[in-house]
């Protein structure tokens, strides 16, 4: 028979409730509480614990605190990490977040879910599905990600969203549901560019 940690990683039906799995959570939340107490003065060391939590970093990554975890162990992150205050990732299922993206507060990372049939949440069985962030994406604040999305690489997401599908790469999205408002194209690059050879000249 699997274990209930087995069937979680799966995608199947499981409970969190299992011992082996608050033991688990309880080991990481540890290693989450010292980084949510530390100050500003001590970045090195806010680094070294966010290396110990997740279960992948890259060299570079900040988050401001206080930041909110189920596992870690679950998430995986690339290199140049970002997040502002106040992000929540629910990792009962993996997460996996490419180079170069930015969060800014609020954002929630959902992977877990509840069945809809009412007596069978009950039974306190629950399942998650993993979450996929690609290269260079930009996360405005408030923004929810619900179990088993996947956003493409360069793309932004408009503060406020709640993403409940697959937003493609190369775009800007928004909404409630989110969906996608319009392609990023060679005159955003150019104005930006623009922007940036001024901020050099002055």
């Amino acid at each position: 028979m699997k274990s209930e940690k087995e069937r979680m990683l799966a995608g199947e039906l499981y409970r969190a409730a299992d011992p082996e799995l608050r033991a688990m959570s309880a080991r990481r939340k540890q290693l989450l509480r010292l980084f949510n107490q530390t100050t500003e003065e001590q970045e090195e060391y806010r680094v070294s614990l966010l290396k110990k939590f997740f279960g992948k970093t890259g060299q570079e990554i900040h988050i401001e605190p206080e930041f909110h975890c189920d596992y870690g162990v679950n998430t995986y992150i690339g290199e140049n990490f970002y997040a502002n205050y106040d992000c929540l990732f629910l990792d009962v299922a993996p997460i996996h977040i490419g180079d170069n993206v930015m969060m800014a507060p609020r954002v929630c990372l959902y992977t877990a879910g509840h069945p809809i049939d009412a007596a069978i949440r009950n039974e306190q069985l629950e399942y998650g599905y993993p979450i996929t962030i690609g290269n260079n994406v930009w996360i405005g604040g408030s923004t929810v990600v619900n179990p088993g999305v996947t956003i493409g690489d360069n793309t932004v997401i408009g503060s406020g969203s709640v993403v409940t599908k697959d937003i493609p790469a190369n775009v800007i999205a928004v909404g409630n549901p989110c969906r996608v408002l319009r392609p990023i194209t060679q005159a955003d690059h150019d104005y930006w560019q623009a922007q940036r050879d001024q901020y050099y000249r002055e």
